[in-house]
């Protein structure tokens, strides 16, 4: 009887010591959440005090809206490129800070540091690169295609936002590539190292089937970033030239803040949650089941 007495008066203690950190999650989180999932079925322009229940018009729109599922689109291939390109360099910057070379520490400091720079002020440093750097060099050196700003080509603006994105993106994906590799066995690649394997074999043979999970984890926390990006794009491209550029989460911004369309731009937000909450439910399922295959 006692210890049921103590074990019921620990659980008070610890109710009572996490309950002002669930208040405040709950009333800057849950509460914000439920208001912003009934603002999506009104007409709410966030202004007006009259507010409109429509139902689920707002899901409909934005599912036949050419501009939404345009946006959608170049979300998509925005995410496969970056995600490809910021997972290669991350991991082969990953591979070069491990090697043993000399101020290695410098070098990972260095790589890191684009990631550490908020994505407006870098969205302005890179809009100035590719505006005025690369085309007076493409004047200098009397080289064509860079005599031109990139970002006033719908082609080349989209892969200016992922270069970008994708150099901002690596260093961050470098940390968690270092902390994969250095927990593979020395004894594993020095014993490959005996039977003959040369560098890149024992790169492909035996370091990467050995950081699956890590991959695997990378590769969803940077498909989730991408998604998610909007403040380089509004600082470098601002969806543009013709919303070439304009991805799904600036979207959102312009049709809330734009438009006025709160409702809409609300529903299109729990779209893009839904999207960013199945990416991190798949990367939960791989890097358990990695776990248990291992």
């Amino acid at each position: 009887m006692q210890g049921r007495k103590n074990s019921l008066s620990n659980v008070l203690e610890f109710s009572l010591f996490g309950l002002p950190s669930f208040v405040i999650w709950f009333s800057v989180v849950i509460i914000p959440f439920i208001y912003g999932l009934w603002i999506t079925f009104t007409d709410w322009n966030g202004l007006a005090l009259d507010i409109h229940f429509i139902g689920i018009e707002n899901y409909r729109h934005i599912l036949t809206d050419a501009a939404f599922l345009g946006a959608f689109a170049k979300t998509v291939i925005y995410a496969v490129f970056t995600v490809l390109l910021s997972n290669l360099m991350g991991f082969l910057l990953a591979l070069v800070v491990t090697s043993g070379i000399k101020g290695q520490n410098l070098f990972r400091t260095g790589f890191f540091t684009p990631n550490i720079i908020g994505g407006i002020i870098l969205g302005y440093i890179w809009n100035f690169i590719f505006s005025f750097g690369l085309t007076k060099i493409g004047e200098a050196a009397g080289i064509s295609w860079m005599e031109t700003s990139w970002l006033t080509n719908p082609t080349r603006a989209l892969m200016a936002l992922i270069i970008v994105s994708a150099w901002q993106m690596s260093g961050y994906l470098m940390v968690i590539y270092i902390a994969g590799l250095t927990a593979v066995p020395s004894e594993l690649m020095e014993a490959a190292s005996v039977d003959g394997a040369t560098e890149r074999q024992i790169v492909t043979q035996v370091k990467l089937p050995m950081i699956r999970g890590t991959i695997a984890i990378c590769v969803f926390l940077s498909i989730s970033r991408c998604f998610m990006s909007f403040d380089t794009n509004l600082s470098l491209t601002a969806g543009g030239p013709y919303k070439s550029t304009e991805l799904i989460a600036y979207k959102i911004y312009q049709t809330a803040f734009t438009s006025m369309n709160f409702g809409e731009g609300q529903a299109q937000a729990i779209v893009l949650f839904v999207i960013v909450a199945v990416i991190s439910l798949f990367q939960v399922y791989y890097t358990r089941k990695g776990r248990v295959d291992a």
